[in-house]
């Protein structure tokens, strides 16, 4: 059984429905990749996913359990956690206080979970009284996910973690979503940087216009002429 299920998934907004009835799943251990150009409905599917947006149609099953009509903090105490496009971390708070923010449905001692996110992060260590708002984008970025690993995620959603980071940080996040695999999590990823995606990915999807047009193992889209053409950059 697939640690997510997704089936015939229809989310949008207002008049528009941005996802048109895709299938995919995930397997424990797997970090899987949704890749696609901008409005291709990635974004929607994982706020679907999350409960951040209510699905119009389909079902998401996790861990055995449905899940599309529970709210975001239920699907959290499930152990699914959400990092979104822009970060969301709390600007005026503490870097250890967006930390503690990760763990509000958890009641048990923190001190692990907190040295797991140094261990990944160190800079967020040497940064803890600086308020969220004042941390390079980079810093952002690591916060983010480190806030998100702070509910003990089965899997953790990540929505364009590499977006607007300098390459030397893009490779130390790439890195990192390896390393959090290494220790237990399954990623799914939505991810602009096509190429560094599939190359980490155990398995891709391809989404155009809210519709699922491939899927495979990372290798093999990485090696498709259509994938090529459309989001590696080659002619």
């Amino acid at each position: 059984m697939p640690l997510l299920d997704v089936r015939d998934l229809r989310a949008g907004y207002g008049a528009i429905l941005a996802v048109k009835g895709i299938s995919l799943h995930v397997d424990e251990g797997e970090i899987v990749t949704l890749i696609g150009s901008n409005g291709a409905g990635k974004s929607t599917t994982l706020r679907a996913i999350s409960g951040v947006i209510r699905p119009r149609g389909g079902e998401v099953t996790f861990d055995g359990q449905r899940i599309d009509r529970l709210q975001p903090h239920a699907i959290v105490r499930l152990g699914l956690s959400h990092v979104p496009e822009g970060r969301g971390i709390f600007h005026s708070l503490s870097v250890y206080e967006n930390l503690l923010m990760g763990a509000y449905t958890r009641g048990d001692a923190l001190h692990d979970d907190l040295e797991r996110v140094y261990r990944l992060f160190p800079r967020l260590k040497e940064r803890l009284r600086q308020p969220g708002g004042t941390l390079s984008g980079g810093e952002q970025q690591m916060l983010a996910i480190g806030r998100a690993l702070m509910a003990r995620p089965r899997l953790l959603l990540l929505d364009e973690p590499s977006m607007g980071l300098s390459p030397v940080l893009v490779e130390t996040i790439f890195e990192t979503i390896q390393a959090i695999r290494r220790e237990g999590a399954t990623v799914l990823l939505v991810e602009q940087n096509a190429l560094m995606a599939l190359e980490i990915a155990d398995r891709a999807y391809v989404l155009e216009s809210g519709e699922i047009t491939l899927a495979g193992t990372g290798a093999e889209l990485s090696r498709d002429d259509s994938v090529r053409r459309a989001y590696l950059g080659e002619g």
